[in-house]
């Protein structure tokens, strides 16, 4: 699975950190969820940790829905 890539964030004056991806908003954090954000950033892979705060990764089950019943009559 290739790496996440294209986020970025901003850390706004009043504490909000502003997430992007490829530049539209993929979310917005404040508070205490800012700061714990903020915290893990600088010790991980900042983008797979942008991509798993705002929900946008991968998750290794579309190889299985592939294969579901209900999707194997489309081609």
């Amino acid at each position: 699975m290739p790496a996440p890539d294209g986020f970025e964030y901003m850390h706004r004056k009043n504490g909000t950190v502003i997430i992007t991806h490829h530049g539209r908003v993929a979310g917005t954090l404040r508070g205490g969820r800012a700061a714990e954000f903020l915290a893990e950033v600088e010790d991980s892979d900042p983008q797979e940790v942008m991509a798993r705060w705002t929900g946008n990764y991968k998750r290794g089950n579309e190889r299985m829905a592939r294969n579901h019943p209900r999707h194997r009559d489309r081609g």
